[in-house]
């Protein structure tokens, strides 16, 4: 999956839009690379997240294509 999509899909980030902008400025690395939109993610990955002065770290555990509210806190755990 993207990690544009899956940003979204967690809700990680509210819209799509605006995770490909946070990829664009590099503020999302997978796996301590700097991830463009289109970077595919897999169970197991680690996104940092990286906005202002705040930095959060998460461990990809799920990857589904249509997730309700609820169940979208279990496509990730988060690390720091």
């Amino acid at each position: 999956m993207r990690i544009d999509k899956f940003l979204k899909n967690s809700r990680l980030i509210k819209r799509r839009t605006i995770a490909k902008e946070a990829c664009d400025q590099g503020r999302i690395r997978v796996n301590g690379q700097v991830a463009k939109a289109g970077t595919e993610v897999k169970i197991g990955d680690r996104i940092i997240l990286e906005f202002g002065t705040k930095s959060t770290t998460v461990e990809v555990t799920d990857i589904s294509e249509h997730v309700t509210k609820e169940s979208s806190k279990e496509m990730y755990k988060v690390i720091e």
